[in-house]
């Protein structure tokens, strides 16, 4: 996996847009089981462990929203009092025994519980971009991937025509190369990198890409501190450090202005624009390794509270079909975390 460097970002972008490609207007359907099958041919097969961020850890949390979040919606989340959330840290790759000191993806997945059985599911990643714009260019971005099954590796030639045809896609992997490898789950940013809009009791609609970023800052290690940590660190880490008190993000929002472009996941918003915080989120309590809360969540970024509305981002709605039979194939193989 080591020489497959390209794998983390394509796969980390693959299984947060998985519904794409059944769903989206712009593109030819496309069976779900079929496309994850193909998935499995491209990144591998691990009964019973997610699709993407196989290595995961389960918690538990709350977050307390601000007085400016329910200026810019009426979504309870943001009520000012404490709400219970489910968390999920992971590895990004289909690997549950990805290596911890790579320089590859973290990921941030979270169900806020609302009241009256409300619920609010994201997926926040590690890096600002996505690696593909659409369901159409992801969907190539994988065949591209696919192994060569005389080598067992992806064919050179066609991943560099797909990503000279399509440059977009290096964003996401050239990002966590200049990254040093995180010292902790708790020490890196995590982007929703989608846009969303926040809608207020007036019914005045704010677009934004938000960002988890660390109450107590972004660590990094030096290639020689992560190579004696080892693969396999970040558990216990969390645990310690939650024990601590030491887990906290602030919940911030980049409001995009009028001519941002807001629809593709590929594109940040200029540097600059203004940032609010919505709340923080503190993680209380870790799981034990195989189970917690977060078992049979599949974190679909479409189950939104009210106040709070998708753009026309095209990877945002295409993703529920394949996540529900993601989740059927992982409970019939036996769910692991």
């Amino acid at each position: 996996m080591k020489q497959f460097a390209l794998s983390a970002s394509a796969f980390a972008t693959a299984m947060f847009s998985l519904h794409a490609l059944a769903q989206s207007p712009a593109a030819a359907p496309v069976d779900p089981n079929t496309f994850l099958n193909q998935f499995e041919s491209s990144f591998g097969k691990f009964e019973g462990f997610r699709r993407s961020g196989a290595k995961g850890i389960c918690a538990m949390g709350d977050f307390v929203g601000t007085a400016e979040a329910r200026a810019l919606s009426t979504a309870s989340a943001f009520s000012g009092k404490p709400v219970p959330v489910v968390v999920r840290f992971s590895v990004g790759g289909a690997n549950p025994k990805a290596p911890d000191n790579a320089k590859s993806q973290r990921n941030l997945a979270l169900q806020f519980n609302l009241p009256n059985g409300e619920l609010w599911q994201m997926g926040n990643i590690s890096a600002p971009v996505f690696g593909a714009s659409s369901p159409q260019q992801f969907f190539g971005r994988l065949a591209s991937l696919q192994p060569d099954p005389a080598t067992k590796m992806p064919d050179p030639a066609k991943v560099k025509a797909f990503a000279d045809a399509n440059p977009e896609v290096l964003l996401q992997g050239k990002y966590f190369a200049s990254q040093p490898v995180p010292a902790s789950f708790s020490t890196v940013n995590y982007w929703g990198v989608h846009a969303f809009g926040f809608v207020n009791s007036s019914g005045a609609r704010q677009f934004g890409k938000w960002i988890f970023e660390p109450v107590g800052g972004i660590q990094g290690l030096s290639d020689e501190e992560a190579k004696a940590k080892g693969p396999s660190f970040l558990f216990d880490d969390l645990r310690q450090r939650v024990k601590d008190g030491k887990v906290a993000f602030n919940f911030n929002l980049e409001l995009a202005q009028a001519d941002d472009k807001i629809d593709s996941a590929t594109v940040p918003l200029p540097e600059g624009r203004k940032k609010i915080n919505l709340g923080t989120l503190k993680v209380t309590s870790v799981s034990e390794d195989a189970a917690g809360s977060c078992l049979t969540i599949t974190f679909n970024p479409m189950v939104l509270p009210k106040g709070v509305e998708p753009s026309a981002d095209p990877m945002i709605a295409a993703r529920a079909a394949p996540y529900g039979i993601g989740l059927s194939r992982r409970l019939t193989e036996g769910a692991k975390q």
